[in-house]
């Protein structure tokens, strides 16, 4: 076959139904996430840092409480730990995901890489110490729900650095999504709550952590992460059915509606007054 030939095979060889639009939702998906990431990391940086350099780690408990203790103050580095490291995740995560980035220039994606899966481990060890030296506010669910949310993160740190070594590149990529997916939980935590007491207000939530819901949403920030992932993984195997690809399309266009909802809300009602505050303050 010659070269004209091959190529004009090519142009015409039809792509799997359904294929072209599960890309095209999975970018949409992710120019979605960049932006609210975006807007999230300036609103962690004006907050909790601010907070910081105000000398009032207080303020941290005003989402989530008994985050600052004064009589606890290695639960309090734990949970710094844990901010600090989260914040590297969301903005490298968010880099690496740059297809140009990764085939041009592969020694910077290793290196990011490697940074990425420390601060991974760094993030889990301070969430999970925090959990040990002082338990959480909604008690033993919520214990267990982040408890195992720092044992995914910390395993799917180790499990994508280790494909990557062995050159395992298609599952080291599957597993660095999954990583990617957790490190999102603490962002789409606030957004889930914003949500719910916008739509039912207080329903199944209580000041101490213990309602229905609050228990539900000890598990429910990162399992559907990792749902939207393995859907997205399996719709993009050559192998996959059209009726595999159509559902993994609803899924990624789902979540991204969700995501673009919440961002807008979010921006109006909290991240962009306080990233206002500390600009004019």
């Amino acid at each position: 076959m010659t070269t004209s030939e091959r190529l004009s095979s090519e142009t015409v060889a039809p792509r799997p139904s359904g294929a072209v639009a599960l890309r095209r939702a999975s970018a949409a998906l992710v120019l979605t996430v960049w932006v609210s990431l975006t807007l999230f990391g300036i609103y962690i940086l004006a907050y909790y840092a601010g907070a910081i350099g105000r000398a009032d780690l207080p303020a941290w408990n005003a989402v989530l409480p008994r985050l600052y203790e004064h009589a606890t103050p290695a639960a309090t580095l734990a949970i710094g730990l844990h901010f600090f490291a989260g914040g590297v995740i969301l903005v490298l995560g968010c880099v690496q995901l740059i297809t140009p980035l990764r085939e041009r220039h592969p020694a910077v994606h290793r290196a990011f890489g490697r940074v990425y899966v420390v601060a991974s481990g760094l993030a889990g060890i301070g969430g999970l110490g925090f959990i040990l030296v002082k338990g959480t506010v909604g008690g033993t669910v919520m214990s267990v729900g982040f408890g195992l949310y720092g044992v995914l993160v910390i395993l799917c740190a180790v499990q994508a650095y280790r494909h990557a070594r062995a050159r395992r590149i298609d599952r080291h990529r599957a597993w660095a999504l999954r990583l990617f997916a957790l490190a999102l939980g603490s962002w789409l935590y606030r957004m889930d709550y914003g949500f719910w007491l916008l739509l039912v207000g207080p329903l199944g939530h209580t000041e101490d952590f213990h309602g229905r819901f609050d228990q539900v949403m000890a598990f429910f920030f990162y399992l559907p992460n990792l749902l939207v992932v393995e859907a997205f993984l399996r719709g993009r195997l050559a192998a996959a059915s059209v009726a595999a690809r159509r559902l993994a399309t609803g899924v990624v266009l789902g979540a991204t509606g969700f995501l673009l909802l919440g961002t807008y809300f979010f921006t109006v009602e909290l991240w962009g007054p306080a990233i206002l505050s500390s600009l004019t303050g």
